[in-house]
């Protein structure tokens, strides 16, 4: 056993059998990367701009380090290909290839690391891949996926904020993320959300777990801890946060220090997790070298190779087929005329806008019906989408989360009923009811907005439905041509009303025009956008 023993990989002896395999597994590792380069380069961008991923970075050592620990047990091991995996590996290729179409970035880059993953079982075997199996699930915390969780963690934090102020005997008023307290006025944004505690709560209590027990309950136990540990402590966090800036008069916790705090809390907490964890830990068991198994014959392997070679290949190369002559531009948007007994007028200087952005091209008109409030109208089209200009993305809300005169406070949804014998019965849309955030009280301007997607001609108000009908649609040829049909309306008792009056009258004329502009496509002289 002297050429596979954990001695002979210290001195850089690697063993015969394991020679061709690791060879093998590094040339299609590489190949994937390169194949895949666009989503590699974008999931390393997200690591390196946002805050919440940035121990992502962490992730691949510490993978292979872990790896590096379990060579004594690795090493009398004998690499058997398992050609069988080449079909789940086919799948998530499929997968790779319809996210890229809907221009999901977590999707496309979990796609790619699971490839990755599974090319280590595919090319090493089952026991390799048995022995090697937490570091291999390590790596999945290289995508960076969770701020899908924001909203919820911003309103989690907002009523445990409230809740406790209320309980300490300071009178609340609260509508959505925003409250006002006697000394002032706070809102819960993204920062506070404690999305990135979570995440990176997640993977270091993962990682503790992994290398303080054996047993897999409390592993389980401990992870579960991590989870539920963050989460607490950032509501205690805004509520101490909120408390100091009271009881100083703002004068504590309101600028930089507000995120200081947060993250030497966080330092604490985290802190206190590893002594509560480690009260627990078990004993690390001795490492068993496993018995050698007979060597793999060479030719069974390079099949298997080129198999998954070329699986690799046809996702990349399927991508760049179907986006060729898909280049076209956006014309003839039109501003919709107004209907019997509707006026349009003029907009303010300084009108309201939703928080979407990208679009090819757009229309915002006003109306008005004798002495009632206006209704506003904004149509924006979009064709050819990407990862970088989309309609339906985190970052395109009806009010954006950076939008420091204007706030959401309550969202739901509502039904209008349709009479176009040659449309839909009735129209789903997505309510909004929006603040102005620069002054306090019930005397702040509002409004009450209602959107729905345009797909292809298709409405919904489904952010997943859209993507993927957008996405099917533009690889069979139809193309992604989708558009934001958004109305808004001073918030009063009548605005309801007025808002179903509207769609229900332009609704036709709407949907004809953007139909319309669906037709009319023709070819980008730049060529398009990839």
């Amino acid at each position: 056993m002297s050429a596979t023993t954990p001695r002979a990989l210290s001195v850089n002896r690697v063993p015969v059998a394991w020679r061709r395999p690791l060879l093998v597994l590094a040339v299609l590792a590489v190949l994937t990367l390169l194949l895949y380069r666009q989503t590699a380069l974008g999931m390393v961008n997200i690591w390196w701009r946002s805050g919440t991923f940035t121990h992502a970075f962490l992730v691949p050592p510490l993978a292979l380090w872990l790896a590096w620990r379990r060579r004594a047990v690795v090493a009398p091991l004998t690499p058997r290909p398992m050609p069988w995996l080449v079909l789940p590996i086919a799948l998530l290729g499929a997968g790779w290839l319809f996210a890229d179409f809907a221009a999901v970035n977590a999707a496309t880059q979990f796609a790619l690391v699971a490839m990755l993953v599974l090319l280590v079982p595919a090319v090493l075997g089952r026991a390799v891949a048995r022995e090697l199996i937490f570091p291999l699930g390590f790596l999945l915390f290289c995508v960076p996926i969770g701020e899908f969780l924001l909203p919820q963690l911003m309103d989690w934090t907002a009523k445990f904020t409230v809740i406790a102020l209320r309980l300490s005997g300071i009178p609340v008023y609260q509508e959505g993320l925003q409250f006002i307290i006697p000394s002032g006025q706070w809102s819960v944004v993204e920062a506070c959300s404690g999305v990135r505690y979570l995440i990176a709560s997640l993977m270091v209590g993962t990682l503790f777990a992994y290398l303080s027990y054996h047993s897999l309950r409390r592993r389980m136990a401990f992870i579960a801890f991590a989870l539920a540990l963050p989460l607490v402590a950032n509501w205690a966090r805004a509520y101490l946060i909120v408390m100091m800036g009271h009881l100083s008069g703002n004068t504590l916790a309101v600028g930089v220090d507000h995120l200081i705090y947060g993250w030497v809390f966080f330092g604490i907490v985290m802190l206190a997790m590893f002594l509560v964890g480690g009260r627990w830990a078990q004993p690390e068991l001795p490492l068993e070298p496993r018995v050698q198994t007979a060597p793999i014959a060479a030719a069974s392997l390079w099949p298997a190779a080129v198999v998954l070679a070329v699986v690799l290949v046809l996702p990349a190369a399927a991508s760049g087929w179907l986006r060729q002559g898909s280049g076209t531009v956006v014309s003839g948007l039109t501003p919709v005329a107004a209907a019997p007994g509707w006026e349009v007028r003029p907009l303010p200087a300084t009108p309201w806008l939703p928080g979407f952005e990208g679009a090819n091209a757009s229309v915002h008109e006003r109306f008005a019906q004798g002495a009632a409030p206006e209704v506003g109208l904004h149509l924006q089209y979009f064709r050819d989408q990407g990862y970088d200009r989309k309609l339906v993305s985190s970052s395109n809300t009806v009010v954006a989360p950076e939008n420091k005169q204007w706030a959401a406070v309550a969202r739901g949804e509502a039904t209008v009923a349709l009479s176009d014998a040659a449309g839909p019965a009735a129209l789903q849309v997505l309510t909004t009811q929006i603040r102005s955030a620069g002054l306090e009280g019930s005397n702040a301007p509002r409004l009450l907005a209602w959107h729905v997607y345009w797909i292809n001609g298709q409405p919904m108000v489904s952010d997943w439905r859209a993507r993927l009908l957008g996405a099917w649609q533009r690889m069979t040829g139809q193309g992604d041509d989708a558009a934001l049909v958004l109305v808004y309306t001073e918030l009063d008792e009548g605005a309801p009303q007025r808002l179903q009056q509207f769609v229900q009258q332009y609704w036709g004329a709407i949907s004809a025009e953007l139909t319309q502009v669906r037709a009319r496509r023709t070819p980008d002289p730049q060529g398009g956008r990839p």
